[in-house]
């Protein structure tokens, strides 16, 4: 066992290391609880201990060694939090009094090397029994690869810590936004939504050779693809979902579709009853923004019972179709037999709409547009803005 010598009787507050307050749980807790959000204390100047060394000074201790953890155990996964056990022998168990965490962003292959690493937390908490749960979204970020390693410590009556050294390192991976987030996130798109306007068609733009393929190759079919990874980076549809985006915003002077698009000069109208109508659900997806004033709000249309329906149900917030703040579709009678549908978009954020099966040519039709394709207006693959104080919850980005 070695001691580490610490100022202020602090562990260590050195350079790339945080130390944590520990806070016990409520009533309502099954396990002790580490919020990494508590409070931070400035790292100084120090040399921190790596997982696997020994002391910072080196010097051994006339005690009996204290257990290692072995067989480290992550469970209980979310965006924010994991719980975390392990084990020990009993040994000199009694004489601890604080457990040391390793917890760093697993390191990218493809990383930019010339830019700034993230900083690696050290956490200290009261030894308490186990498995305890480690919550901060200033430290743990959604879907983000992790290694831990953790130290038993044991504080000395001059305010030093003796340690055992550090267990094996483990890996783990954050979870996805939870429907909890989401509805967060949907929140704040609904503040700033505004009115609803009046629109008629569904609209999707790509290059000609996109729509030639789709013709010779598919069918005359548009066919899903995964979605990519812009926007929230907890955002449980990227990479998952498959479907078609579709627009359908209007010029709020005119009333009528706008004639520039990022995505291709070729675009595809349809009627909005054929994609959205009584037998569709709505799902809240995202909200985000690219650093402009402009805020997107991704939603999924999928017809009932679908494979994409399925999928949303168990992790996206469904709307209601005929009473909500961003794509509404009410049945008017007297318009017509049976009634008519009258469709409805908000105005004061752009909706990226993702319809879950594939999409025959044959329902609507294909022309050029007028105006121009303002690549620089894309979102594939577009970051969000992390600053945003709009359209970010505190749960990571």
């Amino acid at each position: 066992m070695f001691s580490v010598s610490v100022p202020d009787q602090r562990w260590p507050e050195c350079t790339f290391c945080s130390v944590i307050g520990w806070s016990m749980p409520n009533s309502s807790m099954s396990s002790p609880h580490l919020d990494l959000s508590a409070h931070m204390i400035k790292p100084r100047t120090r040399k921190s201990v790596k997982p696997g060394s020994k002391s910072q000074d080196g010097a051994l201790s006339d005690m009996e060694e204290l257990p290692v953890p072995r067989s480290i155990k992550i469970s209980n996964i979310t965006c924010d939090s994991f719980k975390i056990c392990w084990d020990m022998e009993q040994r000199g168990k009694e004489r601890i009094t604080h457990y040391f965490i390793d917890l760093n962003k697993k390191e990218n292959k493809n990383s930019n090397k010339f830019k700034h690493k993230d900083v690696p937390t050290k956490l200290v908490a009261k030894a308490v029994p186990l498995p305890m749960t480690v919550r901060g979204h200033w430290f743990l970020s959604p879907r983000t690869e992790y290694t831990v390693a953790v130290q038993t410590a044991s504080k000395q009556t001059d305010g030093d810590y003796a340690v055992s050294e550090w267990s094996e390192i483990v890996e783990f991976c954050t979870a996805d936004y939870s429907t909890v987030h989401l509805n967060q996130l949907l929140a704040k798109a609904e503040a700033i939504s505004g009115r609803m306007l009046r629109f008629s068609v569904f609209y999707r733009n790509q290059n000609k050779e996109y729509f030639d393929h789709a013709r010779e190759e598919q069918g005359n079919r548009m066919l899903p693809s995964v979605k990519d990874n812009s926007g929230s980076h907890g955002s449980p549809i990227s990479g998952k979902l498959e479907g078609l985006f579709f627009s359908c915003n209007t010029e709020f002077n005119t009333g009528k579709t706008p004639q520039d698009s990022p995505y291709g000069r070729y675009r595809f109208e349809v009627r909005a009853d054929a994609l959205f109508n009584p037998d569709t659900n709505l799902y809240f997806g995202d909200f985000y923004c690219m650093y402009t004033a402009y805020h997107y709000v991704i939603l999924v249309l999928a017809p009932k019972g679908s494979r994409g329906d399925d999928f949303c149900k168990q992790r996206l917030p469904a709307l209601d179709i005929a009473d909500n703040r961003f794509l509404t579709c009410q049945r008017v009678e007297g318009a017509g037999e049976g009634g008519g549908l009258v469709f409805r978009h908000a105005q004061d954020v752009i909706l990226e709409v993702i319809y879950t099966e594939p999409v025959d040519l044959a329902l609507g039709t294909v022309a050029e547009i007028s105006g121009h394709q303002l690549m620089s207006l894309s979102t594939v693959n577009a970051k969000k803005d992390p600053s945003c104080k709009t359209c970010n919850i505190s749960v990571g980005r």
